[in-house]
């Protein structure tokens, strides 16, 4: 495959990616936003709370409470959502590096196949060239005398067959499979499936989850879930208890 090939595919692939991120971080933004006006409510009905909370009842101090908490809850929700969106966004940016070496390592590999086959082709020539202007000379040289030689036995043979140059480029190439090159070993895995982050994954509500966060295919979500959501292995935990 020629470069201006690889270099129109790649581009082709990463035609969408600005408006992608773009759009990502927008979302982010908004929900920056939203987090910050959600802090400001809170302060504003903790004042309240501190300022009211000797002439409230029971019940009202219990809703006025309630209403903070479910405040808190909401920035808890905006800030799961920006942490999905970044966890997508650097998914999307990945996707393409990898992508980027993968078609760099081929393309190295062909140009390297080109080369050796390049460098076999003019030294078998020169060797034929060479054999050529030998015969010329002993034909002068002899005037007529009847020379039988075997091409097992000739030097232009013996010296094609022997050469280290053909032995090398006759050895079986074994391009690697770059796209199923291993991942960073530093690279945390996650999920039941215990794979790297890709995609869209969603974090348990359960502190002490050992796993935390899982792939939306690997627990047959198709959206996040509204409200708290726990990994199957915490609900089984859960059901025991």
């Amino acid at each position: 495959m020629a470069t201006a090939i690889y270099l129109e595919h790649y581009l082709d692939s990463i035609e969408n990616l600005p408006c992608e991120l773009q759009r990502n971080f927008t979302l982010m933004r908004d929900l920056d936003n939203r987090t910050e006006e959600k802090k400001g409510e809170i302060d504003q009905l903790a004042q309240e709370y501190i300022a009211k909370v000797k002439n409230l009842a029971s019940e009202q101090r219990v809703e006025h409470l309630q209403k903070i908490q479910h405040a808190y809850s909401k920035c808890k929700e905006f800030s799961d959502d920006k942490v999905q969106l970044a966890m997508q966004t650097y998914e999307m940016v990945d996707k393409h590096i990898r992508r980027l070496d993968a078609d760099l390592a081929r393309f190295e590999n062909e140009l390297k196949e080109k080369l050796e086959v390049s460098g076999y082709e003019s030294t078998e020539g020169r060797a034929v060239k060479k054999g050529e202007s030998r015969g010329l000379k002993e034909k002068r040289a002899s005037r007529g005398r009847a020379k039988k030689c075997s091409d097992e036995d000739s030097p232009k043979k013996k010296k094609i067959k022997n050469s280290p140059e053909l032995s090398d480029t006759f050895l079986p190439m074994q391009p690697s499979d770059v796209l199923d090159m291993p991942v960073d070993p530093n690279e945390p895995t996650y999920c039941l499936c215990h794979q790297v982050s890709y995609g869209e994954m969603i974090g348990c509500d359960n502190p002490d989850c050992p796993i935390e966060w899982f792939h939306f295919a690997c627990v047959d979500l198709a959206s996040k879930p509204k409200g708290k959501w726990f990994c199957p292995r915490c609900t089984q935990d859960k059901k025991k208890k």
